[in-house]
């Protein structure tokens, strides 16, 4: 008597699972972005170039992406740094630090927000210390960049530590028994395995400093011209009753903000191939 095998699914079939998952992203992504694109278009041509090419609004676009790029930046140098000391070293307080890390995951960035003003503001207690050296941190751009640092170092470290974990000792230790320096196996062997994971962590981190607002808002003091960012921006317009305004600038926000992630992802599909085919 042949066996018959018996396919069970914990989930529905194909078809109601993919009909599920259409609906729920419909709902939840695809309507809001469609209706966001129907309000900016609600603009004539000229009302919607004039709106973005206000002197207000270019100088948020371009603080809020130079502050997210460098913010993104030095995570990505000391996130990969941090995920490394924590699959590699043992030592006391190891959880406590790993646990950590995902503080601004469960922090709400309002709390977040308020702390870092209170540390880095002129009388707080790293701030003080940069006061006399001529040095301000709260209410200015570095201050933006570094709440951006706190709320995107979670996702380099998450996104580097499983490949650091998975890589084989083995061949860190041939390269060096064949008279490969420490240099020279970071350049070789590790870097090429770790950097789409890299790449991802950084792109992470780079959208979710662009859309950033609760901890941002508190410390950057809001100057426009100065120290405004473009969410801050698109809630000022909101309170003012420009909603088409508001949707213009939050429509080229995502538009840009996806041609990065999907340039992002691409150079680390490209670079993956690549290293496998290695």
């Amino acid at each position: 008597m042949s066996k018959i095998s018996i396919r069970r699914r914990t989930l529905p079939g194909f078809g109601l699972s993919m009909g599920y998952s259409i609906v729920y992203l419909s709902l939840i992504v695809l309507i809001p972005i469609a209706l966001l694109f129907i309000k900016a278009t609600s603009l004539s041509f000229s009302d919607f170039w004039q709106t973005l090419t206000d002197d207000r609004v270019t100088a948020s676009f371009q603080l809020t992406f130079l502050a997210s790029f460098a913010a993104a930046l030095v995570n990505a140098v000391f996130g990969t740094l941090i995920a490394w000391v924590l699959v590699r070293y043992s030592f006391s307080g190891k959880r406590l630090i790993d646990a950590l890390v995902d503080l601004p995951f469960a922090l709400p960035t309002a709390v977040a927000g308020i702390a870092l003003t209170s540390i880095y503001a002129p009388n707080g207690w790293i701030g003080r210390f940069f006061e006399p050296l001529g040095i301000k941190i709260a209410f200015t751009q570095l201050g933006i960049i570094m709440a951006l640092i706190f709320i995107g170092l979670p996702f380099v470290v998450r996104s580097v530590q499983p490949v650091l974990q998975d890589l084989d000792i083995q061949y860190e230790e041939a390269a060096s028994t064949l008279g490969a320096n420490s240099v020279q196996i970071f350049i070789k062997i590790i870097f090429p395995a770790i950097f789409p994971a890299l790449l991802t962590g950084f792109a992470l981190a780079f959208a979710r400093a662009l859309g950033e607002y609760g901890s941002v808002v508190f410390i950057s003091g809001n100057m426009p011209m100065k120290t405004e960012i473009v969410p801050l921006l698109i809630i000022t317009k909101l309170e003012q009753y420009d909603y088409a305004g508001a949707a213009a600038i939050a429509t080229v926000m995502l538009l840009l903000s996806f041609v990065l992630l999907f340039l992002i992802n691409f150079w680390q599909w490209k670079s993956a191939k690549k290293h496998k085919a290695v």
